[in-house]
């Protein structure tokens, strides 16, 4: 058995690294096809399509086999016992089956999704669109394999309810059989729909709070569709159809290419150079250190779109470097990273922004550009806190211009000026027309490879199995995340929820001012509850009906729900960045509190500014 599963994972890790990879260079081949030869590759948008969606639904086994996708995992200050055994039960029983259920459904789908004569190539969408249910019924079993041997009895359950779960759909597959549904079964179901009719916010409820104790939210969103689904006597198979709907959108690949290059950099020492290019700069100057800070911490954000790898991956050479200098305490310096971690995230090429654009169906180009202003105000408010606190520290000697260190500048220039490049290409590319956004993520990927195997030799080609082998999870993470919220995000439109929204906005609330207002108060509860990705694929339908009626342009709006979220992860008491910087520093919650709460306030006063005054979201796109 051991002996298979080593197999098995070795398959899956040479398949994460044939997509990924042909992920990235394709694209670019695709360029340069057109541009020499005036013409495409055969099949080149369907084939960047389903390798999106491979990438996907691939790293979401790793990512399950890894234990790494996004929860809020309070079980763990849980003291062991009968009460925390029937709730980490309870979790691995409930992700299970609905994993399980879903595979069911998606299995469905494959099959009557689409026509024989649909394919891509030689190959039938039938076959490639299987993907989503291998990588659900592999997710399913792995929540309980994942545990201990003792607890392995627990298989059947979730395996069973998962089946049971999926009554609709197998009574939808026997009729494509020779083998009809006997009658006993027809009543089965509609007793299952009578059952989920009444118990479907109560279930929904159960799950919120095993989410809250350790279920991943890809299931809570992805539980919650089933349910509300069945509780409306609706066809599963509407869920792994929107699931392949959003990965194979045309803008979706740069999420995993951005998130790829993110981790290329990470690996090279590209944030070492930075920093010592910035120290050279600017760390003589009153604050330079925490400025430095600001920029390395927003650089390498904005291409991971998670702000938890940034304070994980560069938190600890950022801190030391701050108390090392004798102008920042520890309390400061915790504080000030962990708030830094996010602030990226308005920044091209930004996939928060993305993913944004996409949902509400707005120019990525302008969300970009919409997103620049308000992000340079929110570097400049944690610059000037730092540069405020270093001033106090420093009592003579700064502002100094030291001619020995003009060598020092030269050579951090020279060794830092590709990382530098990089986000000038990438705009240059993009905003001047001349490749598409999946291209751009492409170009990207290459370009940092090149750079850190020829260039500055840090890395070898064998060393991408193991930078692949740390991205991927990240990737299933939030690909997973995405996926599974807009099954969700189907229902709550379907429902027309925004629609009742917009009526009682349009009866009680009458004041734009007012609605933005509250508009604020509720992102900000939101994205300390939630991440940003599902965040954005359930709750961004339901206020931007909100956004038209009120005459807020679409991109000031995107900006507004996208500081709010980000500023989420720095709340108190469940801000996702608190628990990850106290994990990254060792450090107890209470304390990391302490830290952040003076920059979230100064922060929160930059994200009422930004709100109030549309010129810094729509300034630049005229």
């Amino acid at each position: 058995m051991e002996q298979k599963n080593r197999i098995f994972r070795l398959l899956e890790n040479r398949a994460a690294e044939i997509v990924l990879l042909a992920l990235a260079f394709i694209p670019c081949i695709q360029m340069l096809i057109r541009v020499l030869f005036s013409t495409d590759i055969p099949a080149y948008d369907g084939l960047i399509k389903h390798l999106t969606l491979w990438t996907a639904l691939i790293a979401g086994m790793i990512t399950t086999r890894e234990k790494q996708h996004i929860s809020l995992g309070f079980n763990d200050n849980l003291p062991e016992g009968r009460f925390r055994s029937f709730i980490d039960n309870s979790v691995v029983i409930v992700g299970s089956a609905i994993s399980i259920a879903t595979a069911i459904a998606a299995l469905s789908f494959s099959i009557i999704g689409f026509d024989s004569d649909q394919k891509l190539g030689f190959v039938s969408l039938n076959l490639l669109s299987g993907i989503i249910a291998v990588s659900l019924a592999v997710t399913g079993i792995r929540f309980i394999t994942n545990l201990e041997n003792r607890k392995k009895i627990l298989m059947p359950i979730g395996i069973i309810l998962g089946i049971i779960l999926a009554l609709p759909t197998i009574i939808n597959l026997m009729y494509l059989t020779p083998v009809m549904p006997p009658i006993w079964l027809e009543d089965a179901l509609t007793g299952f729909y009578i059952f989920f009719e009444t118990a479907d916010i109560i279930i929904v409820l159960i799950l919120i709070v095993l989410t809250v104790f350790g279920l991943p939210i890809f299931i809570l969103l992805s539980g919650a569709a089933y349910i509300l689904f069945a509780g409306t006597w609706s066809v599963a198979e509407v869920i792994p159809n929107e699931i392949y709907n959003l990965l194979t959108g045309s803008a979706i690949p740069a999420i995993p290419l951005f998130t790829f290059t993110g981790f290329i950099l990470s690996e090279g020492k590209s944030g070492q150079r930075l920093v010592d290019f910035f120290r050279a700069f600017i760390g003589r100057m009153p604050g330079g250190l925490a400025i430095m800070t600001v920029l390395v911490c927003a650089f390498f954000t904005t291409f991971t779109g998670a702000s938890g790898v940034t304070i994980l991956a560069l938190g600890g050479l950022l801190s030391y470097i701050m108390m090392n200098s004798g102008e920042y305490s520890e309390k400061f310096t915790k504080g000030y990273i962990t708030s830094a971690g996010s602030i990226g995230l308005l920044f091209p090429p930004s996939l928060p922004i993305i993913m944004y654009s996409i949902q509400a169906k707005i120019s990525i180009k302008e969300m970009f550009l919409g997103g620049i202003v308000p992000g340079v105000i929110l570097v400049a408010a944690l610059s000037i806190m730092g540069i405020f606190h270093a001033h106090k520290a420093r009592k003579s000697g700064h502002g100094h211009i030291d001619e020995k260190q003009i060598p020092k500048r030269l050579i951090s220039l020279r060794r830092a000026s590709g990382d530098l490049m990089l986000p000038v290409i990438i705009l240059v590319l993009y905003f001047g027309g001349i490749t598409t956004l999946v291209e751009t993520g492409a170009v990207a990927v290459i370009y940092s490879l090149f750079i850190e195997v020829v260039i500055y030799r840090q890395l070898k080609l064998k060393d991408l199995t193991r930078i692949i082998s740390k991205a991927v999870p990240v990737i299933g993470g939030v690909l997973m995340i995405i996926a599974m919220a807009k099954g969700l995000s189907y229902f709550i439109v379907d429902a027309e929820v925004p629609m009742l929204l917009t009526d009682f906005f349009s009866t009680y609330i009458h004041s734009p001012l007012v609605f933005l207002l509250l508009l604020n108060a509720v992102l900000l509860i939101t994205g300390c509850l939630m991440d940003i990705f599902s965040a954005i694929m359930v709750v961004a339908p339901l206020i931007i009906p909100l956004g038209e009626m009120y005459g807020i342009h679409p991109v000031q709006l995107g900006i507004i729900f996208l500081a709010n979220l980000q500023l989420g992860y720095l709340t108190p008491p469940v801000g996702l960045n608190l628990f990850l910087a106290s994990y990254a520093f060792e450090t107890p919650l209470a304390k990391i509190y302490r830290g952040v709460i003076p920059f979230f306030l100064v922060l929160l006063a930059m994200v009422l500014l930004i709100t109030y005054v549309p010129w810094f979201s729509l300034g630049l796109i005229g």
